[in-house]
């Protein structure tokens, strides 16, 4: 039988109990080829529940730098007897299966077309540890040296691992470091050569660094001025919140006095988070919340009033699987529609796109200067693929001297000088009124913040000529925000080609790769990541330009296919979806497939084109998580915007 012979490209998973203590052994095998040069792309596939149910630890290989899921399995580690038969499923023909065989497995339980690896791991444990929680907890860590023998990691590299986590309870190293020996040795003297899988150090991870996205908002939030953040803990945000208490404790505490310069505060759910963002954001603070689909939901009475009376705020939604409760531990991308019209009546708002932790940093700290210049609510949104889970990416980078956009502020000298305020009055044509903060002036600037109908000057009015005139100047502002957004990436194809594909967010990593895979097949596309809503202008000349363009996005209702017809006047019969909703992260080979078999079906004469809407045959491997058994008119003023030095 041919087996896999693969050198720094490879994909293991490892099937485990939730609740077993197998996390921190599987992230230090992931970071070891960190430290041997090699990229990986790490994803942790985990239940809704603490402790008992399936978890699974997926690591990519690949020194070419892949980021995205490629789909399949070459090495499956199975160490829960409970999803045996669909962890087998995933295994590549010629792959490989490394098991615990301290009890046999029986034959018919096996597959002809891979390769078995048995290791009596309990059997070591028992006759190695009389604790029985060490047996479980050095289990996983003598399974981590029986594989470093296999595929050839550098010890040295993983006991260093062991050794920074364990800084500072040294007592707990040595130990570690002889259950890891134990596994290295049983592989040297029984496993030798049992593995045609290899590690071998290249260079190939340079500067980048490796994070996760939830981390990189809450960073970018410090750095962006934020100094308010009110959430409620919801699953997969509220790592958000948590690291930007321990970024505040270190960079917001003033070192003289030790006063804290931030306020953190947990509310009793997310409708009182977002009025507590909002007091901040009309009092001046750049404030910010974190939550998901079901907390949107909940926010959205007083994301309406923002809206209308025009007040600053960031809502970063880290989205999961709905609609409910929906798969609180998987991901994404279903909330674009509720987040760009969230509320009642006519609204539109600010969403912004990242595809990495590069940009959760980068664009958390946009988000909050957009709230501020726009006037609004700003979202967010990334995904539980990208905020849970460590990302390479490349260095966050501040830009030295950077100023906040404030927006347009008007002040008590400029009150003084006898300029005109009228909080809703449009002074140059973008739609942006000024506004004064609390207390600006003793005699002036004062208005009534209000979520009814009003004038210009904020004077309550029923009129239709007030009410027109605000909701029009509203969808001005919306327009004007096109030109302020993150613009998208435009990648033309080495070949001419007249389709081109249109993705954003977590489904970049695996666009990557798939855009190569098709082009070795003849299949060349032009690119474009949308970053960003409302659209550039350069969204819908993508469009214009080619006669088939497919839209990639991870939800089942084409969401944002939907928004490009509705908002940026797309021809629909151009677009074709291509729709990934089962709650794992999306695969290459996935796209690949459904975009190449896409292509074939719309090869038809011109009078039959027809828009397709597909939903393509699942990976030839089906994922065990998806298990149902196993997972539950004034004069205008015109002043410069007040700019304040970044902190």
């Amino acid at each position: 039988m041919k087996r896999i012979e693969a050198v720094n490209d490879f994909v293991v998973k490892f099937a485990n109990v939730n609740g077993s203590g197998s996390a921190s052994a599987n992230e230090l095998f992931a970071r070891a080829f960190l430290r041997m040069g090699i990229p990986v792309s790490p994803r942790n596939i985990f239940p809704s529940n603490i402790q008992g149910l399936p978890t699974w630890y997926e690591v990519r290989v690949t020194e070419r730098g892949w980021l995205g899921r490629r789909g399949g399995v070459d090495l499956m580690v199975a160490m829960n007897p409970q999803t045996w038969e669909q962890d087998l499923r995933e295994i590549e023909p010629g792959g490989y299966l490394f098991y615990d065989n301290t009890r046999l497995v029986a034959h018919h339980r096996l597959r002809e077309d891979i390769h078995v690896i048995g290791m009596p791991l309990t059997g070591i444990c028992n006759a190695s540890y009389s604790n029985p929680r060490e047996r479980q907890l050095f289990k996983n860590i003598i399974c981590l040296g029986a594989l470093a023998g296999m595929i050839g990691i550098e010890p040295q590299v993983i006991v260093a691992l062991i050794a920074e986590q364990y800084k500072g309870k040294e007592r707990l190293l040595e130990p570690n470091v002889q259950a890891l020996h134990l596994g290295l040795n049983h592989a040297a003297s029984h496993l030798e050569n049992a593995m045609g899988l290899r590690a071998q150090r290249a260079n190939g991870v340079g500067k980048r660094i490796f994070m996760e996205g939830n981390a990189a908002v809450a960073l970018g939030a410090v750095y962006g001025g934020a100094t308010v953040c009110a959430w409620y803990p919801i699953t997969p945000s509220s790592s958000v919140a948590e690291a930007f208490q321990k970024y505040c404790s270190r960079y917001r505490v003033d070192q003289e006095s030790g006063e804290h310069r931030f306020a953190i505060v947990q509310a009793e759910d997310e409708l009182a988070s977002i009025g507590m963002v909002l007091g901040a954001g009309w009092n001046g603070a750049r404030a910010f919340t974190a939550t998901s689909g079901p907390g949107v939901s909940l926010m959205a009475e007083f994301v309406g009033l923002a809206y209308f009376a025009e007040i600053p705020a960031v809502i970063v939604d880290v989205q999961r699987g709905g609609p409910s409760t929906g798969m609180p531990t998987r991901t994404q991308q279903s909330d674009l529609t509720s987040c760009a019209y969230l509320s009642h009546g006519d609204t539109k708002h600010v969403l912004l796109l990242p595809q990495d932790p590069h940009e959760c940093f980068a664009m958390m700290a946009d988000a909050l200067d957009l709230a501020e210049r726009l006037q609004t609510p700003v979202f967010l949104l990334t995904d539980l693929d990208i905020g849970m889970n460590h990302r390479l990416c490349e260095p966050l980078q501040w830009e030295e001297g950077r100023q906040y956009d404030r927006g347009k502020v008007m002040t008590a000298e400029m009150l003084d000088e006898g300029e005109v305020f009228g909080r809703y009055l449009d002074v140059d044509g973008d739609g942006i009124p000024f506004r004064t903060y609390p207390g600006t002036h003793e005699s002036r600037g004062a208005y009534f913040t209000r979520g009814t109908s009003k004038n210009a000057y904020a004077v309550y009015s029923e009129a239709g000529a007030d009410y027109r005139y605000n909701m029009e100047r509203l969808n001005r502002k919306h327009d004007f925000a096109r030109t302020l957004v993150p613009q998208p990436i435009v990648r033309p194809s080495t070949s001419p080609s007249d389709c081109g594909v249109l993705y954003f967010g977590s489904t970049a990593a695996s666009m990557d790769e798939a855009l190569e895979a098709l082009a070795g097949q003849g299949v060349h596309l032009d690119a474009c990541r949308i970053r960003a809503f409302p659209f550039p202008e350069a969204v819908a000349r993508f469009v214009e330009q080619h006669r088939k363009v497919f839209v990639v996005e991870q939800n089942r209702d084409a969401q944002m296919k939907c928004l490009l017809v509705n908002e940026a006047g797309v021809a629909p019969h151009k677009l074709v979806s291509i729709l990934h909703y089962d709650g794992t992260p999306i695969t290459a080979r996935f796209i690949t497939a459904a975009i190449a078999r896409a292509i074939g079906e719309t090869a038809q004469p011109p009078n039959q084109a027809r828009d397709l809407e597909l939903a393509p045959a699942p990976d030839p491997a089906p994922d065990p998580a998806l298990d149902p058994a196993l997972n539950p008119a004034p004069r205008a003023v015109r002043k410069p915007a007040r700019r304040e030095k970044a902190a």
